[in-house]
């Protein structure tokens, strides 16, 4: 208990999946948690009573949006010590049915959403000299499965991650990465109606099951808490050891 004490976390897509357990985990370790997702009724319905959570309803692919959320936060608040761009969709589209369309709104979300949420939050860490950032892609980015706009957009997180923390560890700002396998939330309903495909998956990895939210959340509060104060640049895998196949 207390590993987030008094500190401000921000976590994008904090009404459901494991954005839903992050808000969980962080208050439940003294983190005031602002939970942002573009489903204002389910953030209601979920952190409405809680008074350790400040919902905010955000669109991560406008910058106005963003630049509001933040400066709220920190009118209210003053300060937001972490961030944790989780916010994201996915497609289970083949490689002749994907549109323009559909490469622009996975991009736009997964990818830009990202960068908009360092771009606003990392003035006031900077200025703060402090702060850890967690940022969300996916074991797609590393190996090569699924030829779409999904492992792309997960490609450019881990890019821009790498990049700010290149950047900004001289100010005291960490930048980490986790790259979940297949975690069983809401995003990844549409398995269940192939048992067959769960099947397989489960065969293919190691620890022969699928994530659940916890297990992406637990390694996101390590890198968000001061137990990695020197730990920035990383990129930790979740994935059952799928990807070390």
């Amino acid at each position: 208990m207390g590993r987030l004490q008094d500190k401000v976390a921000f976590v994008t897509g904090g009404a459901s999946g494991m954005g839903e357990m992050m808000v969980k985990l962080f208050t439940a370790e003294g983190a005031t948690v602002i939970a942002a997702d573009i489903n204002e009724a389910a953030l209601e319905e979920k952190w409405g009573s809680n008074e350790k959570v400040m919902t905010v309803k955000l669109n991560v692919t406008s910058d106005e949006e963003w630049e509001a959320a933040v400066v709220k936060v920190v009118d209210k608040l003053g300060k937001i010590d972490i961030l944790v761009n989780n916010a994201g969709i996915s497609t289970e589209k083949g490689l002749n049915e994907i549109t323009i369309e559909d490469w622009r709104k996975l991009s736009d979300i997964n990818g830009f959403g990202p960068f908009l949420g360092m771009k606003h939050v990392l003035p006031y860490m900077k200025e703060a000299a402090k702060g850890s950032i967690v940022n969300i892609s996916s074991y797609t980015a590393l190996i090569g499965m699924g030829l779409n706009p999904y492992s792309a957009s997960k490609g450019a997180v881990r890019a821009i991650s790498r990049a700010a923390a290149a950047d900004f560890g001289q100010y005291g700002i960490r930048v980490n990465t986790v790259f979940p396998g297949v975690i069983e939330t809401p995003m990844t309903k549409v398995l269940e109606s192939s048992q067959e495909m769960v099947a397989s998956l489960v065969k293919m990895t190691p620890l022969a099951r699928l994530g659940q939210p916890e297990d992406v959340s637990n390694a996101v509060l390590f890198l968000a808490s001061d137990e990695a104060a020197y730990i920035t640049g990383a990129e930790l895998v979740i994935d059952g050891g799928f990807s070390a196949r």
